[in-house]
């Protein structure tokens, strides 16, 4: 049964493209015609592609991994905040940091330095500090807070990114390309499909398009979580203790490949040796006593 209905899609205006000048003609596939300069967009289609988004996501989300969504635009911010939030994905609503997937190390240090934050105001260390001080550190940690206060639990990259709109989030689907990351997204028809995974032809500037979109697929993630639950349940104690003494093995593992090798004992004198020192202490001891 698909998640969506063409009147449902209709009702939203998930139909209307831009106009005929700025379209791209890679999405001449998902164009059903033009009206007054208008390029409309074959909801059939998009019926189809969001049904195979969701199936996709459903997937990622019962495997335990996470989905970053994409969506700096202002008719999407608040949209994707608070429903996102509700399934717990990460999400970015501020400006893409850039560099958030191909400096991943350098991004989760600055989410770090917000946790350190948080202690020195619970520690007593703020305490010490002059008011300047504190002023200046609480404006940094707001500062954090604004930008990566909605990917702090994003501890690895995630297993696929949503892009609300391809074209303006660019740069958010060119890095994950470079990381051969599944990119998910509305695409209109002025911006190009290519680089998507999973492309949903939509009209991605009408916050009703919008709205609906991503409760589908916030839908779509929390049926897989519901799964991802429902079959750890199921699960009997013994393999429960198994995983997890396997996961503790493996942590074990590579904690120990971090050490450095300890230094190797020097080798021991072979028994050659050992009978010629011997017998020039006997010589010695002969020609003293002589």
């Amino acid at each position: 049964m698909p998640r969506t209905s063409f009147n449902e899609l209709l009702e939203a205006g998930v139909h209307f493209g831009h106009l005929k000048r700025k379209w791209n003609p890679s999405m001449a596939p998902y164009i059903f015609m033009e009206k007054n300069g208008i390029h409309i967009i074959d909801l059939h289609k998009t019926v189809v592609k969001i049904d195979e988004a969701c199936d996709a996501i459903k997937h990622i989300a019962k495997s335990g991994r996470k989905v970053l969504f994409v969506a700096t635009k202002k008719q999407a911010k608040e949209i994707v905040a608070e429903r996102i939030s509700k399934v717990n994905m990460p999400y970015v609503t501020e400006r893409w940091p850039g560099g958030m997937l191909t400096n991943f190390p350098t991004i989760r240090k600055a989410v770090k330095k917000m946790t350190s934050i948080d202690k020195m105001s619970t520690d007593g260390t703020f305490a010490t500090l002059s008011k300047r001080e504190r002023l200046q550190i609480k404006r940094q940690r707001a500062k954090l807070d604004k930008t990566l206060g909605s990917i702090a639990d994003l501890t690895r990259l995630p297993a696929a990114i949503f892009v609300v709109d391809v074209l303006k989030e660019n740069i958010a689907v060119r890095e994950a390309n470079r990381l051969n990351i599944p990119v998910f997204g509305i695409v209109d028809t002025n911006s190009d499909p290519k680089p998507v995974d999973f492309v949903i032809p939509a009209n991605d500037d009408a916050s009703k398009s919008i709205s609906l979109i991503i409760d589908i697929l916030a839908k779509a993630v929390e049926e897989g979580l519901a799964e991802r639950k429902a079959e750890k349940d199921k699960e009997p104690p013994k393999e429960k203790k198994a995983k997890s003494e396997k996961k503790e093995e493996v942590k074990a593992e590579e904690k120990a490949e971090e050490k450095p090798a300890a230094k190797k004992a020097p080798a021991k004198k072979t028994t050659a040796k050992k009978e010629e020192s011997k017998e020039k202490v006997a010589e010695k001891a002969t020609e003293e006593k002589k």
